[in-house]
């Protein structure tokens, strides 16, 4: 039990910034690897925390399309806008690079360009539109949440680290249990939450980034597995 509560401690640490310091830390390199299981339990909470503050507000008469940006603020500080960072990270990489080491150079660059720029505009502007429509917003984005950070899991399976270093490649190879339990816990909220074909949907989403990084630059990195739960979460948000 302490094992599963220091990988949920772990999960939650790396993708919010929520205080869970009152949780154990694993002891050693591979319980954060094995931490993937609860990544989709970290989505649902954020989530969740953004549907709560966006019908909060509507409740206490605000216009839901101005409840969605206090919404989404809220989201993105107790996240760290870690996914964000990814996917412009990616959108850059892929759409600036000339060849697969310029891709990564970029990529690790701390600088956002055009591509990135404008893929979190997109983002943002799909997320609000989302949120200001939703019937039941707590429900839409748990779901959502949970079955974004479920589809990071299919690159990692997928694909191999495409560079030696980097939170990519320190994840190492989660065992399959971690993979195995992380996608039905995704898989479970999504279709509890939301319509069955949510949790197609977005599975599928994670495979076309898994796709496009292998061809782009033959395999995951963190921005690449961040850039896939974001897209995910946004195809969710679309059909549901």
């Amino acid at each position: 039990m302490r094992e599963r509560l220091a990988e949920l401690g772990a999960a939650f640490g790396l993708l919010t910034r929520l205080p869970v310091g009152w949780l154990p830390q694993p002891g050693d390199p591979a319980g954060y690897a094995r931490a993937v299981w609860a990544y989709p339990l970290a989505g649902a909470l954020l989530g969740a925390l953004a549907g709560g503050v966006q019908a909060g507000l509507a409740g206490l008469g605000v216009a839901p399309a101005m409840a969605a940006p206090w919404a989404i603020a809220v989201l993105l500080l107790a996240s760290g806008a870690l996914h964000e960072d990814g996917l412009a990270d990616m959108a850059d990489g892929f759409g600036g690079g000339r060849d697969r080491e310029r891709k990564l150079a970029i990529m690790r660059d701390s600088r956002i360009g055009s591509f990135g720029a404008l893929a979190l505009v997109l983002a943002l502007g799909c997320r609000g539109v989302a949120l200001s429509e939703a019937v039941s917003p707590v429900a839409l984005m748990a779901g959502a949440g949970a079955l974004g950070r479920g589809a990071m899991l299919v690159p990692l399976v997928l694909l191999r680290p495409a560079r030696s270093d980097g939170l990519g490649a320190g994840l190492g190879r989660p065992p399959v249990w971690a993979f195995g339990l992380g996608g039905v816990l995704a898989v479970a909220l999504g279709m509890v939450l939301l319509p069955w074909w949510a949790a197609v949907v977005a599975l599928g989403a994670g495979g076309v980034v898994a796709l496009l990084a292998w061809r782009q630059v033959g395999g995951h990195t963190g921005d690449v597995l961040g850039a896939s739960a974001v897209l995910a979460e946004l195809a969710v948000l679309s059909v549901a």
